[in-house]
């Protein structure tokens, strides 16, 4: 199997090297198969070789199994057209590659109850999964583009969607709430947004294929404010990516950090050996890049995701998860949920639960 790794930029290289240093552990002392490989994107490759992905990156990419991915951008290079910034190496990859269903687990652990933004009572027993459409919507949508000068600027963005679009990672949605409590939120603003009626009905149409599974329609607005409220009603939501991307951050602050959330963009494939995109949610977070601060458990529980959707090794996968979860039990914990470890630290505390 091959493993490509794309730092890129910030704190990406620093939680990378942490979720390296478990794979290293699995080829020791689990006889995991693999190579790793790697590559610059985002700014570091602007820097480096005048664009945010290069033709010969975007290669190993494709002929990978999994790719596990650090961060991009930062302050230096805001000043750029949009079209030449860090974020369209992930763009073009997501949309490339075809990886159109973004996973984002939120789990709140007993330990860290206490760092939630919410109450301990409502954040306890939260165990999410949003399901986010990821190659579509506002963020692709044509056209767009700006026009016009001071005091008549002009600015579009379209929000568009097909059918197949909507189609595909509803079914994905769908078979994963039937894996875990067969409860599925679809959220869209039906009430106001022509995609958003094609959204529900879409949804809808496709409901009957899983009887098992209990769907619920909600407003996108609603749904912010449910999670706030009560969260333990969700299990699985799927939304559309402008709302995918929202929601899935305001439950960093449910949790008690982004550092804590993972991801995978999937693509078609075989369940457990589908070539997917890992990475940590919280960003480059350019104020503390280079200062040992950075939280790595995202970017060790997306290798952990890595492992169990496109490297066919679930068990593994719940090896690493378990022993986050004892690390940060036994206090292992960075500044972003009240603790003082350095990062390397935390990520030694993962390896001596690991064995």
């Amino acid at each position: 199997m091959k493993l490509l790794t794309l730092p890129g930029d910030g704190i990406g290289p620093e939680v990378m090297r942490e979720a390296l240093r478990v794979v290293d552990w699995l080829r020791a002392a689990r006889g995991l198969a693999i190579t790793v490989a790697e590559a610059d994107v985002g700014g570091i490759s602007i820097d480096c070789h005048g664009t945010p992905l290069t033709d010969a990156a975007f290669a190993e990419a494709a002929g990978a199994d999994a790719i596990l991915f650090g961060a991009v951008g930062g302050p230096k290079w805001e000043g750029l057209p949009r079209a030449a910034r860090p974020e369209q190496g992930l763009l073009r990859l997501r949309r490339e590659l075809g990886l159109f269903a973004n996973l984002r687990p939120a789990t709140v652990h007993p330990a860290l109850l206490d760092h939630s933004g919410l109450t301990a009572e409502r954040a306890r027993g939260v165990d999410l999964l949003f399901v986010r459409e990821l190659t579509g919507g506002v963020y692709f949508g044509e056209p767009r583009g700006q026009s016009g000068h001071p005091p008549e600027r002009r600015a579009l963005d379209s929000q568009v969607y097909t059918e197949a679009e909507i189609a595909r990672v509803a079914h994905v949605a769908f078979g994963l709430a039937e894996r875990r409590t067969r409860r599925l939120h679809s959220v869209e603003k039906a009430n106001v947004m022509e995609t958003g009626q094609l959204w529900r009905a879409v949804v809808s149409e496709i409901a009957p294929k899983y009887p098992d599974v209990t769907l619920t329609h909600m407003f996108a607005d609603n749904c912010a404010m449910q999670l706030v409220l009560r969260p333990t009603q969700f299990d699985v939501i799927v939304t559309d990516n402008l709302f995918g991307d929202l929601l899935s951050d305001l439950a960093g602050g449910i949790v008690g950090s982004l550092g804590l959330l993972p991801s995978a963009a999937l693509g078609a494939g075989e369940p457990g050996r589908t070539r997917g995109l890992y990475e940590p949610i919280h960003g480059s977070a350019p104020d503390i890049a280079g200062q040992g601060k950075a939280n790595p458990v995202a970017a060790i529980l997306s290798l952990a995701m890595a492992l169990r959707h496109s490297l066919g090794e679930p068990a593994l996968a719940l090896e690493i998860e378990a022993a986050v979860d004892r690390a940060i039990a036994g206090g292992a914990r960075t500044a972003d949920i009240g603790g003082s470890h350095a990062t390397r630290q935390v990520g030694d505390a993962i390896l001596a639960q690991l064995g």
